[in-house]
């Protein structure tokens, strides 16, 4: 198990969209979060750079994040957020670098192509959770609840570990750059589409950017008893009925024990009154593996911290998440 401490310093860096570049009072905040509870941080070397649509070129972005992987002070490295285009760098990163000096490597979305490849070729779990800018730069009290999880996890680990359920949640849209007020908070609920219980090993990430790595060698492959969690954002009801029919008939709902659904920032029915987990039952059709949704590690604030390739145990009946071993 991977533990930070205080004298480890925490790098970043922005495998795709540019968004220290795009929004610096946000990338400030979150900065300034971080260091408030005690800890140093490493800038990426694209760090406020732009080259259109993404932070650098190819060999740019990866070189940022070796950079990181290789300095033996950093013992955290957060995507800064997703964006499109992180499966770009994965013939690029030092896997063997990592294999040698393993530290925490996390972020959600996009980067879910980093944390799956690194996890594929080094077998060491890499970490489902916040972003420094998307997370750490949102207003309290969202910021405190994330960072409580992001502690529980990689600052103080107790094995095994309960996943509790926020009390509150968003996914309000506010102009990063213009905010100066919290987010107003909705009551959280979790929901058990199937009760029952399982043990196995997690597969979590986001399903859409899965579909760009599917049949390579960077991609984990799901075998028979993985419990999967899949998450996305501001799909429609189109593309998600695609999407979860890719899993469908690639045969992964024939194999998992167990299946988590995160929350859906802005879903677009497009009309139909169909939710996401409408949408899921109708295509996996019948199944037997308990199922939990609406699970609050996902685009939404605030975000919990959960490690990809951890042996875990889902009881959906009670509508929890506990960590085994990772």
């Amino acid at each position: 198990m991977l533990k930070l401490d205080q004298n480890g310093t925490i790098g970043f860096f922005s495998p795709s969209t540019p968004i220290t570049f795009f929004c610096p009072k946000r990338f400030q905040r979150a900065h300034s979060f971080i260091e408030s509870k005690g800890f140093s941080l490493k800038a990426g070397n694209l760090t406020g750079k732009r080259d259109g649509y993404r932070s650098g070129n190819t060999r740019d972005r990866a070189e940022e994040l070796n950079d990181l992987i290789r300095d033996p002070q950093v013992r955290c490295i957060l995507s800064t957020i997703g964006g499109l285009n992180s499966n770009s760098l994965l013939p690029y990163i030092d896997y063997d670098a990592f294999q040698k000096d393993p530290k925490i490597l996390m972020g959600f979305s996009d980067v879910t192509a980093i944390l799956m490849a690194v996890y594929a070729r080094t077998g060491i779990p890499t970490y489902y959770g916040p972003a420094l800018v998307a997370s750490f730069g949102e207003l309290p009290p969202y910021t405190e609840m994330t960072w409580q999880y992001f502690e529980e996890v990689c600052i103080n680990p107790a094995l095994p570990y309960t996943l509790r359920k926020p009390d509150i949640w968003t996914e309000e849209d506010i102009d990063w750059e213009s905010q100066t007020e919290s987010k107003p908070p909705v009551e959280n609920q979790w929901v058990t589409l199937n009760e029952g219980v399982a043990e196995g090993r997690l597969i979590i990430g986001n399903l859409n950017t899965i579909t760009c790595i599917w049949g390579s060698p960077y991609m984990p492959m799901i075998k028979d008893g993985d419990i999967l969690f899949i998450e996305d954002t501001q799909k429609s009801a189109a593309m998600m009925e695609r999407l979860f029919a890719f899993l469908k008939i690639n045969g992964v709902f024939d194999k998992i024990s167990g299946l988590i659904l995160g929350k859906h920032e802005r879903f677009n029915d497009q009309k139909t009154g169909k939710s996401v987990i409408m949408i899921l039952e109708e295509v996996v059709g019948q199944y037997t593996f308990p199922v939990l949704a609406q699970v609050d590690c996902s685009h939404t604030h605030p975000m919990l911290t959960i490690p990809l390739g951890s042996r875990v145990r889902l009881d959906a009946s009670a509508q929890t998440l506990t960590l085994l071993e990772y």
